[in-house]
């Protein structure tokens, strides 16, 4: 039998590695061209890696939680028959077929999931025995079938508990796995593991008292390794969590911005007050009021075509300050893998209905796994909404290779001086954190201004745009 070489291809980006986070196919089964063979995390998203070649797995090669460099072969394929260029870039397939397996792939999402025969209906409460769903083992699925690519969350959710995803019937769209569905096999998986040792009690003989009762085990690590002492120090450990991923390039992209970036803060009080009022007037594309995301994503552009010095980025080989023509507008998203910096491209070009648009989007997909390389790496300016975790303001970390980031804390109630008298108004914090190298105080002043008087009056703001 002839055999083909599938490697992990070139997944752009300058990424050079990811890790295999499962396999979509088993040794045995058929593949046509097109069709994803395994799931892949890398530093910037999760992605399906797709055959380029239609014939029988032969080989997988390398185990699920394993890190595959670029180039190292990924799975052989037997009698393989080659369609289009064989290129295959992660999120778009080969050049032939790809569309009939976007379709597919669409409709797959599409369809209900089959409802189990002659099954009773599931309970709402996650703790009802009757709601478990029944184990499907991979051997029991149709050559070459696979599972839709589950979240982030339900992964982890999943090993947690020690669940093999395999093992679980989704109860989502296509039968995709919920976190619900994670969490009723877990609880059958507990009520089964307390059953043994009560069977095992009562046919085993009954054994002198013991005379005294052993000391509870302590708790298990979530994650990482089991606990002990770390050798380097001696210090008590409770686990160790792999730096990889999204973790790990978050930390590579923080340290080198503290590395090189010569950063500065400033910030200010703003008076949100008018603009709350206004927001319920501000309709979105699905009829609901604008996110204040949105609209401060709008004074932000506004405000980078008025000092456009920090829209660019520091090229420190060349010596040079690159001025980027045009806006990719980041926004930081808190997700289970990390923290990510999606961008919405053109921001310019997009009015506050699109920019909120599109921001649903983006944070949608961060925190799914779905968005892609691209949409993490075009950024040439962040906006990060810190408010929603509860904070008042930060001097945050600029998103090397950017040169500037506006932060945003919640908006509160708190006194206020207007027209000579105290009186109650919503108040938020803006700061900007900028690299020295690229303009003064007065530049990074002069935008921070210009946004907070925009927050401050927006419908002057507005008829200026």
């Amino acid at each position: 039998m002839s055999a083909q070489v599938f490697t992990l291809p070139d997944l752009g980006e300058g990424l050079t590695e990811a890790e295999l986070v499962r396999w979509l196919v088993a040794d045995g089964d058929t593949v046509g061209v097109d069709q994803p063979v395994a799931e892949v995390e890398t530093a910037k998203a999760v992605v399906e890696v797709p055959s380029p070649y239609a014939g029988t797995v032969l080989t997988r090669h390398g185990a699920e939680g394993e890190t595959l460099r670029v180039g190292e072969p990924l799975v052989s394929v037997g009698d393989a028959e080659e369609a289009g260029s064989g290129n295959v870039l992660i999120g778009y397939g080969t050049s032939g077929g790809h569309e009939g397996a976007r379709r597919r792939r669409r409709a797959a999402k599409r369809a209900p999931a089959p409802a189990p025969a002659a099954a009773p209906a599931a309970s709402p409460e996650p703790a009802a025995a009757s709601a478990v769903p029944a184990a499907t083992s991979v051997a029991e699925r149709a050559p070459g079938e696979r599972r839709p690519v589950q979240s982030p969350v339900v992964r982890r959710l999943a090993r947690d508990h020690g669940i093999d995803l395999a093992t679980v019937e989704g109860t989502g769209p296509g039968g995709m796995v919920l976190r619900h569905d994670v969490a009723l096999a877990a609880a059958r998986a507990a009520e089964a593991a307390a059953a043994e040792p009560s069977a095992a009690a009562s046919a085993a003989p009954a054994a002198p008292p013991a005379a005294a009762a052993p000391a509870p085990a302590p708790p298990a690590p979530t994650t990482g390794t089991a606990p002990g002492r770390d050798p380097r120090t001696g210090l008590a450990v409770r686990g160790i969590v792999p730096l990889r991923g999204v973790r790990r390039a978050v930390a590579e992209t923080l340290t080198r911005s503290r590395a090189e970036i010569p950063e500065a803060t400033t910030w200010v009080d703003v008076d949100a007050t008018d603009l709350l009022a206004l927001r319920p007037q501000l309709t979105g594309a699905d009829g609901r009021p604008v996110g204040l995301l949105a609209i401060l994503a709008r004074f932000v552009v506004a405000g980078l075509a008025r000092f456009p010095e920090l829209n660019a980025r520091v090229d420190t080989q060349a010596g040079e300050i690159v001025h980027l023509d045009g806006v990719h507008l980041g926004i930081a998203a808190q997700t289970d893998r990390g923290l990510v910096v999606p961008s919405v491209a053109d921001a310019h070009r997009l009015g506050m209905r699109g920019l909120d648009t599109e921001i649903r989007r983006l944070t949608a997909a961060a925190r799914d796994g779905s968005v892609t390389a691209a949409e993490l790496t075009r950024g040439s300016f962040t906006l990060n909404n810190y408010g929603v975790l509860g904070v008042d303001g930060s001097a945050a970390i600029i998103n090397h290779p950017e040169v500037a980031m506006l932060g945003v804390g919640r908006v509160l109630p708190r006194p206020w001086v207007v027209d000579g008298a105290v009186v109650p108004r919503s108040i938020t914090q803006l700061s900007l954190v900028f690299d020295h190298r690229v303009c003064d105080g007065g530049t990074a002043g002069g935008f921070l201004r210009f946004v907070a008087d925009a927050v401050e009056s927006p419908l002057s703001a507005l008829a200026d745009l």
